[in-house]
C-alpha cells in the first residue's frame, strides 16, 4: 500500500475506533490517522505474532480493517490512560 492509503486507512480506523469507545480525548484529527496508522501497524504485526497469518494484505481487504482497528483499539485505551489526567479547563 501506499502512504496515501495508509493515511487513509489510518483516518478511518483511527476514526471508527473512537466511535467504538466514546469519550472525551484531549487529541484532534491529527493524533486519531496517527493512532489509526500506528494501529494498523501494530494490529497487523500482533496478527503475525499471535496468529501467524499475514493481516496486512492490501486496503480492501478484511483482515487490514480488523487488524487495523483492532491495533487502534489498544492504542487508543493506552493513549487514555497516559492523557487522561491532563485535562484542560
Amino acid at each position: 500500500m501506499g502512504i496515501i492509503a495508509w493515511i487513509l486507512l489510518g483516518l478511518l480506523a483511527g476514526l471508527i475506533a473512537k466511535m467504538l469507545m466514546p469519550g472525551k480525548d484531549p487529541g484532534g484529527i491529527i493524533i486519531t490517522i496517527l493512532i489509526g496508522i500506528a494501529g494498523g501497524l501494530l494490529g497487523g504485526w500482533l496478527g503475525k505474532v499471535i496468529f501467524g497469518v499475514d493481516s496486512i494484505d492490501g486496503f480492501f481487504e478484511l483482515s487490514t480493517w480488523i487488524a487495523a482497528i483492532v491495533g487502534s483499539l489498544i492504542l487508543l485505551v493506552g493513549y487514555r490512560v497516559i492523557t487522561g489526567g491532563r485535562r484542560r479547563t
